[in-house]
């Protein structure tokens, strides 16, 4: 058995965030010590561990919730469930990536029309493109 302070050290997270995992509903400590101190199982520590890899991987809290449910009472769950879990949070993913790919193209745009000399920026040519394209993101969201 395990106190929060050696739980949360196995897991590489801190006690206030077992304590957090416990308000929502994700950890339970049924067991205490006669002094009143939280006593966790090893069944505890690997569902912490879960719980961190899933954040690990950007799942939400309720999805997470959601994957410890079917983890918990696999009979009344089918893999189809998770799986839509996974494949929501995978579109995500996906969606996140394609904007950090335009961002990336962007940048090498801003970077390639630099001439990079030690000249004054008095006409700095990615301050001149940042200025553009503020202008032009500023009327296109109106």
């Amino acid at each position: 058995m395990y106190r929060i302070g050696q739980l949360a050290k196995q897991a590489d997270v801190t006690p206030d965030t077992v304590r957090f995992y416990e308000k929502q509903g994700m950890m339970d400590h049924e067991v205490r010590t006669e002094g009143g101190f939280r006593l966790y199982s090893d069944n505890d520590l690997q569902r912490l561990k879960f719980i961190r890899y899933a954040r690990q991987l950007g799942f939400t809290l309720e999805a997470i919730k959601e994957l410890l449910s079917i983890r918990v009472d696999p009979e009344h769950h089918t893999c189809r469930e998770s799986k839509d879990i996974v494949q929501t949070r995978l579109a995500e993913v996906q969606n996140m990536i394609g904007e950090l790919q335009k961002m990336q193209d962007s940048l090498q745009h801003l970077h390639a029309l630099c001439c990079g000399t030690a000249h004054s920026s008095v006409s700095c040519s990615i301050l001149e493109a940042l200025e553009r394209g503020a202008r032009h993101n500023v009327v296109s969201s109106q």
